[in-house]
């Protein structure tokens, strides 16, 4: 049993190639990379002021990879939805796969499963870190999993893309009536404000989508304007509060 009237709040981490962001601090910026290694390598200065503290890490989802895995009754148990997703990720990735962590959550009760996988090296190392560092990681999340917890109400059942802006890439998910429909990735520039909407019709087009989908929740690093495109109903959310904010 506990009482108490005043408790600490866990450090939030999110773990980008290019920013380290800190709840309640200024962010890190790092040399221009695309791997890990060099946001690992930067993360003990980060954590040097927070011995004995708790910590959550948000991850980039440049360092993740997603599949949706649809509702299936011959699967059955947790193991048979994770040999599952680690099976659909090697057919999409080849070998390389054998060498993820990979998580499966599921999204309704006879929707979709979402597969997560994450290098395990990275895993290993970042557990690691913050036993040598004195902090105790609590939880390591992806980030798009993280920003939908957040944003799950305003979604609620209804359809909408997701779109994260990282830098370099977009990450694009589908949800209609409430259920997960595709996410993907690509590469972007720094016009990809401008031509957003574009994207958006290739990729309607591409997952063959009767009638599409005109609502666009945009979790942004910078500054976006809902209101550059009218033809489009956008929210703009900010991907640092939604990285370090608990749920």
């Amino acid at each position: 049993m506990s009482l108490s009237w005043l408790r600490k709040k866990p450090l939030r981490i999110g773990l980008g190639a290019r920013r380290i962001m800190v709840s309640g601090g200024k962010a890190l910026e790092l040399p221009s990379g695309e791997d890990w290694r060099g946001a690992l390598g930067a993360l003990p200065a980060v954590l040097q002021s927070h011995r004995g503290s708790e910590a959550g890490v948000v991850l980039a989802d440049q360092f993740a990879r997603y599949a949706l895995l649809q509702h299936n009754d011959a699967v059955k148990s947790p193991a048979q939805w994770l040999a599952l997703a680690r099976h659909r990720f090697g057919a999409l990735h080849g070998a390389v796969a054998a060498d993820w962590e990979v998580k499966v959550t599921q999204t309704a009760p006879l929707g979709p499963r979402l597969a997560c996988a994450v290098d395990r090296e990275l895993i290993e190392q970042l557990a690691t870190t913050f036993v040598s560092s004195g902090v105790k990681l609590i939880s390591v999340q992806p980030f798009l999993v993280a920003a939908f917890n957040r944003i799950r109400r305003t979604v609620g059942n209804g359809s909408c893309w997701i779109v994260v802006e990282e830098p370099g890439r977009l990450t694009l998910a589908l949800l209609q009536r409430g259920a997960w429909v595709a996410i993907r990735s690509r590469r972007s520039d720094e016009r990809w404000r401008v031509v957003l909407p574009e994207i958006l019709e290739r990729e309607s087009a591409f997952l063959g989508l009767d009638q599409p989908c005109t609502r666009v929740i945009v979790c942004a690093q910078g500054e976006f304007d809902p209101e550059m495109h009218q033809a489009w109903r956008a929210q703009a959310m900010s991907y640092r509060e939604l990285a370090l904010a608990w749920e």
